[in-house]
């Protein structure tokens, strides 16, 4: 059974369901899109209290999505309704409000480029928008329709100006941003399976993407894009959010409440943070501190768990675990190094018993030396001999016979498919 760890946390109630999560960049300030359209901010303080700085409904469809741009200045909205919400997050006021931005509902908005912004909706349509001529009359700059299922995530990949998109398709692809052509720098094949988050490791080397059998995908960024590999089973069921927390610890956000710490390369589940119980985490986050994850699941309100502990705990186990191999190596060594101590004796005793047969008088010896003398040729005795033959046979098989190591048996996902269609559909 997992553990988990014990953390403190503040749990923010809200009158409905909660869709997604954004937090300030530089201000402890968390917005929430709930399922009525309504938009709240709240300061959130260390010692657990929280209270509500403002509150607006631009809509009376579910907000999707949220995202922060311009130093935290700006947050963007994303709704049901097909609409684009701009926030001024000083004043809690819509600055701009686009309808119509797609001809199907939007699930997903990031900002990309300093001036520009990303949208994804239920039928994998992309489109990029202009952020300083965004109006309700603009169109936008770029339109996508490679994806043929709905935007499950948005990834940024600053170094090389690339968006990152997953899709209900089974397939990735990424997204030359600066390209005046609104076709795919690169797609996946498909992996047979929904693509439901995505987050970088390794300094962004390498992506790790979340899907509905709850087997994490690894994409080598050198190796491109075009199929995964490494695979990450044991998680029970969907894996529908992803968050960074260090360079190789992300936290997975499942359909069976649980979110977990899981390191990637070496591959180890560290352990349970949050228990949603019987509700689907659908959203994670990090503060910009990396204090405070705060996470959703179908539930009228948002988790705050403090990790900074967890994270603790779980440095001072590997620190543990890498003691308890150091002397587990130790003992090898000792081991090893009596095995070869065994092995130069046989073999000195060896080297004794051929000098021994060579220094033993030849019959021709025998005859024209003193009668009196007459020394009998000396031979090592049979059971040396024997038992020097046995050790370089077992040495000989041992070489030829070397230990095998034992693999791990890993553990498929059971099945866990909803209706998300469905779902979505009816909010």
């Amino acid at each position: 059974m997992e553990d988990v760890h014990d953390t403190s946390s503040i749990y923010i109630s809200l009158p409905n369901q909660v869709f997604d999560i954004a937090f300030h960049p530089r201000e402890d300030i968390l917005y929430a899109g709930l399922l009525t359209g309504e938009i709240k901010a709240f300061r959130y303080r260390d010692e657990g209290t929280y209270e509500e700085a403002w509150g607006i409904r631009p809509t009376k469809r579910s907000c999707r999505g949220l995202a922060t741009a311009e130093g935290g200045a700006r947050l963007y909205g994303v709704t049901k309704d097909k609409s684009i919400e701009v926030i001024d997050t000083t004043t809690g006021k819509v600055l701009i409000s686009k309808p119509g931005a797609h001809e199907n509902s939007i699930n997903r908005v990031l900002g990309t480029l300093p001036h520009q912004l990303a949208t994804g909706d239920d039928e994998g349509v992309l489109r990029l928008w202009d952020t300083r001529t965004l109006s309700p009359t603009s169109a936008s700059t770029h339109t996508y329709t490679h994806h043929t299922d709905f935007i499950s995530d948005l990834l940024w990949l600053e170094d090389k100006k690339h968006l990152v998109c997953t899709s209900g398709d089974g397939t990735l692809s990424v997204l030359d941003v600066r390209n005046k052509k609104a076709v795919p720098w690169a797609q996946s094949e498909d992996q047979e399976d929904e693509l439901l988050s995505v987050v970088p490791i390794k300094g962004g080397s390498k992506l790790v993407v979340g899907t509905q059998l709850g087997i994490l995908h690894i994409f080598d960024r050198s190796k491109g894009y075009s199929d995964l590999v490494d695979r990450l089973p044991g998680h029970p069921s969907s894996v529908d959010a992803l968050l960074p927390i260090t360079d190789d610890v992300i936290a997975t956000g499942s359909s069976d409440g649980m979110v977990r710490f899981v390191q990637v390369h070496p591959n180890k589940l560290l352990g349970v943070v949050v228990d949603h119980g019987e509700f689907p985490v659908e959203r994670l986050g990090l503060d910009r501190a990396g204090k405070w994850l705060g996470s959703v699941g179908h539930e009228e309100g948002v988790r705050l768990t403090d990790v900074q502990g967890a994270l603790e705990e779980s440095d001072e186990e590997e620190g543990e675990e890498d003691k308890d191999n150091e002397r587990e190596e130790e003992d090898e060594d000792e081991d090893e190094g009596e095995k070869m101590e065994k092995r130069a004796q046989m073999e000195e005793d060896e080297e004794d018993g051929t000098e021994m047969e060579a220094d033993a008088p030849t019959p021709s010896e025998i005859q024209d030396s003193d009668e009196e003398m007459n020394p009998a040729p000396a031979h090592p005795h049979p059971s040396v001999s024997a038992s020097i033959g046995r050790a370089l046979e077992a040495d000989s098989e041992e070489e030829s016979h070397p230990r095998k190591k034992r693999k791990k048996k890993s553990t498929s996902g059971e099945r866990d498919r909803s209706e998300r269609k469905e779902f979505f559909s009816g909010l």
